[in-house]
């Protein structure tokens, strides 16, 4: 599978069940880490419900959903511990097939122009350590731990954010 050649572009409802399947895939390595995991897996097949309070982006190669994002912009409904003017970047997800390439980058860059198109100084987002590949990525790319966030499922997570201009 060649990810030079993944799109970007606007999810579309019709992507749902395929970008659930995304995010359960890429998930999928993590699950004798979360306490819940059938809780936690249902709630990545529903992934395509967060275009209700965000945009969602996917990369689609050769008509096959291999990743997506979801921005959540200024002032749109988003969890307590996050300031509410915040954008910000929730499930970034690829399938293990198609890591390695560049794309959770480019899933995260389309959501920091975005955040810069809403005029917004800063963009957030959690993760956990668990996440090997991610955090390093969104450390290289600026992002600053800023403090904890709660747990979810057992497994603990970070507040970070990103100055941006």
């Amino acid at each position: 599978m060649s990810m030079t050649t993944a799109k970007l572009r606007d999810y579309v409802p019709q992507d749902a069940a395929a970008l659930g399947n995304v995010a359960l895939a890429a998930f999928e390595q993590f699950k004798d880490t979360y306490s819940d995991w059938p809780a936690m897996a249902a709630g990545l097949t529903r992934m395509g419900t967060l275009a209700e309070a965000g945009e969602i982006v996917v990369a689609e190669d050769d008509g096959r959903l291999v990743g997506g994002v979801a921005y959540i912009g200024p002032h749109k409904p988003k969890a307590g511990f996050f300031d509410p003017a915040w954008p910000i970047i929730r499930m970034l997800v690829v399938t293990p097939l198609a890591r390695g390439q560049g794309l959770g980058r480019r899933l995260t860059e389309a959501c920091i122009q975005r955040a810069e198109r809403d005029g917004s100084p800063i963009i957030a987002l959690h993760t956990t350590p668990i996440m090997d590949v991610a955090l390093p990525m969104y450390l290289r790319m600026g992002f600053v731990r800023l403090r904890a966030a709660p747990d979810i499922h057992g497994v603990p997570y970070g507040l970070y954010t990103k100055a941006l201009g």
